[in-house]
């Protein structure tokens, strides 16, 4: 018997095994015309497989880039896109750099004390006070979803 466990494994196992293999089968085609018949049809049957991925702009790009990516950067067809580099995709991220700050009141948050800082340049004062309730009404929100409990107007 033939398990999934002796068998290689999948690149992108969302297309499952018999485009794989249809892959593999590609990249034995000697005549380039004929491979690329090929890699086109491919295309075609993924789009069918994921239908799910239509909804995303660059849909068609993408088929062909994983077509690629599954290949092992072995299928040399010509793709009406730029084809992937390996080393690109291999490449790991820059760390990111997380704000680090310190918030007085947690459970308002850091854009809730930004909000207030902001209200001292509100020359206005009718629009000064309508800030004022907005963002009080919004704070004992806050206060409702941390505490759970009742909350006084003042």
């Amino acid at each position: 018997m033939d398990y999934n466990t002796t068998r290689s494994s999948l690149v992108i196992p969302e297309y499952g095994r018999n485009i794989h293999k249809m892959i593999e089968h590609a990249i034995s085609v000697k005549d380039r015309e004929e491979r690329n018949h090929i890699a086109r049809s491919i295309v075609k049957v993924m789009g069918q497989v994921k239908p799910q991925f239509k909804e995303a702009d660059d849909f068609i790009q993408s088929l062909w880039d994983h077509m690629i990516i599954i290949s092992d950067f072995k299928l040399d067809v010509d793709s009406p896109y730029e084809i992937p580099k390996q080393e690109v995709l291999n490449e790991k991220p820059e760390q990111m750099e997380y704000p680090i700050g310190h918030i007085k009141y947690g459970h308002y948050g850091k854009y809730t004390e930004k909000l207030l800082k902001s209200a001292k340049e509100i020359d206005n004062p009718e629009a000064k006070d309508s800030f004022k309730m907005a963002m009080a009404n919004f704070m004992k929100k806050q206060y409702l979803v941390h505490n759970n409990g009742a909350v006084e107007n003042h």
